[in-house]
């Protein structure tokens, strides 16, 4: 009884092997046969959308054109707190855009500290090889998360 149920799955299985094999073979000869498709057809076509959309589409434009930038990150060359923090902050910044001049540097205020920042980068790791090419210069420099200005397009 064992030995007449394993030659029925046996048979079984070959027969679905053979037929598999047959089907992909002639799979293969019809994609081969396929027609010339390198000529584009000319054709035209028509998107309906609902007017909604637009109006959606304009608001998410005025609100980010009222925004004066997005999260991303900067390299931070300076910090400091005093009575001639401001003016030695700007003298950072002035020598920095001498070494580098078509590079920005924003000076900011979060109390008590006047602090430098360069660069306006999406990502951190943009922010860190800029950080690795400029520090030689400034050895103390640091990636910080900062709020960024739109890239010019």
């Amino acid at each position: 009884m064992k030995l007449k149920t394993a030659l029925t799955f046996l048979f079984v299985f070959s027969v679905f092997a053979a037929f598999s094999q047959d089907y992909s073979y002639e799979k293969i000869n019809q994609m081969s046969s396929l027609p010339d498709t390198s000529q584009k057809a000319a054709g035209s076509v028509e998107v309906f959308r609902d007017s909604r959309i637009d109006s959606i589409v304009q608001m998410y434009k005025n609100y980010t054109r009222a925004q004066d930038g997005f999260m991303g990150y900067r390299v931070q060359i300076f910090f400091d707190a005093g009575n001639n923090s401001l003016q030695k902050a700007e003298a950072e910044a002035g020598q920095f855009q001498m070494l580098y001049p078509g590079d920005t540097a924003y000076i900011s205020f979060t109390q008590p500290y006047y602090k430098v920042r360069v660069g306006d980068f999406r990502s951190r790791l943009e922010a860190e090889g800029y950080m690795r090419k400029i520090l030689d210069d400034y050895p103390n420099a640091f990636v910080i998360k900062d709020k960024i200005r739109f890239p010019e397009l």
